[in-house]
C-alpha cells in the first residue's frame, strides 16, 4: 500500500537535504499518515482509513459522509478501497 492519503490526496514529496555548506542531496517528505477506524452512520457499519493530520480535520470540519463522497468525486479513492470492519 502506497502512503497516499485516502481523504485529502496527500503523497510523499521530494525535495532537497542541505548542509551547512550548502551541498544537496535529495530526501523525501513523508506524509504524517496513520490509520483510523471510524463509525460511518449512513452505512451502519466501522470502516478503516488511512489518513493524514489534514484528512482528521476535514472529517471533523464537513463530515465523515461528504469528506468520503467528495473524495472519491475527486478521484483521491475508491469505495471498493476502504475496508469495512465490522
Amino acid at each position: 500500500m502506497s502512503r497516499i492519503c485516502q481523504i485529502t490526496g496527500k503523497r510523499a514529496m521530494r525535495g532537497n537535504n542541505v548542509s551547512h555548506s550548502k551541498r544537496r542531496t535529495k530526501r523525501t517528505f513523508d506524509v504524517n499518515l496513520f490509520s483510523r477506524k471510524f463509525y460511518y452512520v449512513e452505512q451502519d457499519c466501522w470502516i478503516s482509513l488511512r489518513i493524514s493530520a489534514a484528512g482528521l480535520r476535514l472529517i471533523n470540519k464537513v463530515g465523515l459522509d461528504a469528506a468520503l463522497t467528495s473524495a472519491v468525486a475527486k478521484g483521491y479513492c475508491d469505495w471498493k478501497d476502504i475496508k469495512v470492519i465490522g
